[in-house]
């Protein structure tokens, strides 16, 4: 009788799915901003980013012709590059790191369930990534308002929305190769072989496939849209305000064929990567031994 009247007590102190996570986000956060890897990518991010801007001003000319729009578009492909190697090592790290220390038992002996752990890391990460993405374009964009005023602020604006997307879409796909794997160094090399497999498929590996295979116009947007980077590349590219004539074939047959609705699109593939890679990590999370 008396175990059966603790019971309610009991479920009371247990805290709630939302103050798990978010107690384990806090946690995760703050292990996060005094790590190494959060100052490494912070300084290395910043100064490609700065680097970038001086060089796209020196390129415009005395008057810093469309200074944010222009170094936006500079930002591009270095974004494309580091900022996906960044989030899928982060999250590669993250619960391969504590499985391989013997942390990840001592943690769930806690009244937090896997999922809630996971939810909680993808959380404090994701707003980790995110800072050290605004620091970098936050320098960046204090060069251009210092050398050639607000012209093309809100282009500038729109790419840093969309990277701490991209950052946040990469980091599940890591998370969900950091649960699948016992070893840091494991993941680390399979987030490293992923991340080239993206680069590669983006805009040579679809030239060379249009080629070998001789694809069609339909196969190779397809194939583009399926391509987070690439569909991230289209994404800013439109939002830019610049024609999808630049991005080749498939870019020309996408505004021709979908129009407004194309960034929304791009915005849903995207979107639909982090939700099923995250999903995926959360089911193998609360299956695998913690061991």
């Amino acid at each position: 009788m008396s175990a059966i009247a603790t019971k309610p007590a009991e479920i009371l102190r247990s805290p709630s799915f939302a103050q798990a996570t978010l107690a384990f986000a806090r946690r995760e956060l703050r292990d996060a901003l005094v790590s190494r890897w959060f100052l490494l990518y912070t300084i290395g991010f910043a100064f490609l980013a700065v680097a970038t801007s001086f060089m796209s001003l020196a390129g415009s000319g005395s008057l810093g012709f469309a200074g944010f729009g222009r170094t936006a578009a500079g930002l591009l492909n270095l974004v494309m590059l580091v900022v996906p190697l960044m989030a899928m090592t982060a999250g590669a790290t993250s619960v391969a790191g504590e499985r391989e220390r013997g942390t990840l038992i001592y943690l769930l002996a806690q009244p937090i369930s896997p999922r809630e752990l996971l939810l909680g890391k993808f959380l404090g990460l994701a707003v980790a990534l995110s800072a050290s993405v605004c620091i970098g374009f936050g320098l960046s964009a204090a060069v251009l308002a210092w050398r050639a005023g607000g012209t093309g602020v809100a282009s500038f604006l729109m790419l840093v929305a969309l990277t701490c997307v991209l950052a946040t879409v990469m980091l599940s796909v890591g998370l969900l190769i950091s649960v699948c794997t016992r070893k840091a160094g494991v993941a680390i090399g399979v987030a490293v072989f992923t991340w080239l497999g993206f680069v590669f498929l983006s805009d040579l590996g679809l030239m060379a496939g249009t080629i070998v295979f001789k694809l069609r116009v339909q196969e190779l947007f397809t194939l583009a849209m399926i391509n987070p980077l690439q569909a991230f590349k289209m994404s800013v590219v439109t939002q830019l305000n610049a024609s999808l004539d630049v991005l080749g074939p498939a870019g020309a047959y996408a505004s021709r064929q979908f129009g407004a609705a194309l960034p929304w699109m791009l915005l849903g593939v995207l979107l639909a990567w982090g939700a099923v890679c995250l999903s995926l990590a959360a089911v193998i999370i609360s299956r695998r031994s913690p061991a």
